[in-house]
């Protein structure tokens, strides 16, 4: 379990990125952190991770504080950062000098990541390509089996395939007791992986709901047209954008008819009309902000 409390941080005085921030996050879930550029998505991962310590508030993981940063709590997290340096050195070489610092890191599990990757255990580091290295980093996280798992951005620098094969191990890594958060831009690389979504806006948390509850209260999907002004919806437009044959909408849904997510739409939806999102999922929101 993770949970901040109203939290309020910022990089300057007077100008605060989080006022009185509430958010819970349980264990067993790949959650998404989405949000616009400059709304904390990084931030908030390196608050949970004790790399920077909120102004007011508490942050709580598990029966840790992370500002105190005790081994114990860091030997139990891992933090994936966008920007990262790996040095000159071969592949099992990082391995030795870094897995002893993770009591449950797997070297079998490690070992099989390598190999899924096209890699070899005597290579480089530094000549490896940029994607290869991630690959590594991410193989060596998901092999740490730490409760906690932050993941800044991970599928920038992967191609088509390797995205896929992301998905697929982080899938075959969770259980009930890990608690895995990926913050991302690239919501469809991950449509099919993360539930919870947690978006952020310029307030704090937008949103905080399952895909199931998404579309219990949000209908996804095509009306045909060429005139945005003409546009006819049976329930409450919340956004609209032009697509071939016609427009594709995110409405308002009180019969929970299906649909499918569209996360994408979805976070342009939160973006256009915060209000009304907060107000449809007010009951789900295991914490709100003020």
């Amino acid at each position: 379990m993770i949970e901040l409390s109203n939290v309020s941080f910022g990089y300057q005085r007077g100008r605060p990125l989080y006022d009185d921030l509430n958010l819970r996050l349980s264990a067993g879930s790949i959650y998404g952190l989405l949000g616009p550029n400059g709304a904390g998505k990084s931030t908030l991962l390196r608050l949970i991770s004790g790399l920077l310590y909120p102004r007011t508030g508490r942050i709580q993981v598990g029966n840790y504080i992370p500002a105190e940063r005790k081994p114990t709590f860091l030997e139990d997290l891992f933090l994936l950062p966008e920007e990262f340096y790996l040095p000159p050195v071969r592949i099992r070489q990082f391995v030795d000098s870094n897995a002893p610092f993770y009591p449950r890191f797997d070297r079998v599990q490690m070992a099989g990541y390598v190999r899924e990757f096209g890699l070899t255990d005597d290579q480089k580091l530094n000549e490896l390509s940029y994607g290869q290295k991630k690959k590594i980093l991410i193989g060596f996280g998901l092999a740490t089996n730490t409760t906690v798992l932050l993941m800044d951005e991970p599928t920038n620098g992967l191609d088509i395939p390797s995205k896929g094969q992301f998905r697929r191990l982080v899938a075959g890594a969770v259980d009930d007791r890990r608690t895995v958060v990926i913050s991302t831009h690239q919501v469809r690389d991950l449509e099919a992986l993360i539930d919870p979504i947690v978006i952020l806006n310029e307030r704090g948390i937008a949103l905080n709901a399952s895909v199931e509850e998404i579309t219990a209260r949000l209908w996804f999907g095509m009306v045909s047209g060429n005139d945005r002004p003409e546009l006819e919806t049976s329930q409450p437009l919340l956004y609209s954008e032009r697509a071939v044959g016609g427009y594709a909408l995110v409405t308002e849904n009180p019969a929970s008819e299906p649909s499918r997510l569209d996360l994408e739409r979805l976070f342009n939806a939160v973006q256009a009309e915060p209000e009304r999102i907060r107000q449809l999922f007010s009951s789900t929101l295991t914490l709100t902000n003020v």
